[in-house]
């Protein structure tokens, strides 16, 4: 069904559920699973030094893991985009490739939490040129509290 599959990743728990299901969707024939993760930069931060996220490395580190793990063909590509744009280089990205689907994991965040965070997911529902599986945590699982406070929430 699908020949070439987008599975964009943050590296969290949520998107290696993402990548195990775009490894399931690709196991029965010659499918490529490409693998983003969008690097985002902060323009502003240059003045502090700051243009990346600080845990960008250790967030490198859990991508390789999860793809090493996953135990199926993948190619990893590591564009970078401007803070707020990750949604739009994903689509972006998806295009160039000629992706027949996007797989996305979501971190179950919903209400408050959700609106001040923004969505990555929810932004590519409507940006994408192709169908966007959103994969959801496991039921009853609410995003690790590490995951909450890089993405800047406090409880």
């Amino acid at each position: 069904m699908f020949k070439r599959i987008l599975c964009a990743t943050d590296g969290s728990e949520g998107a290696g559920r993402a990548l195990a299901l775009a490894g399931a969707l690709g196991a029965n024939g010659d499918v490529t699973i490409d693998v983003v993760h969008v690097i985002e930069y902060f323009p502003a931060g240059r003045a502090a030094g700051l243009t990346t996220r600080p845990d960008e490395p250790e967030i490198r580190a859990r991508i390789d893991e999860q793809v090493a793990s996953a135990g199926a063909k993948y190619v990893l590509h590591m564009p970078h985009a401007a803070s707020g744009k990750v949604a739009r280089r994903i689509a972006d990205l998806a295009e160039e490739l000629g992706s027949d689907v996007i797989v996305v994991g979501t971190r179950g965040h919903s209400g408050i939490t959700g609106i001040m965070l923004g969505s990555v997911t929810q932004r590519l529902l409507h940006e994408a040129p192709c169908p966007v599986l959103a994969v959801p945590p496991a039921r009853g699982v609410v995003a690790p509290a590490a995951e909450t406070q890089a993405a800047g929430v406090t409880e």
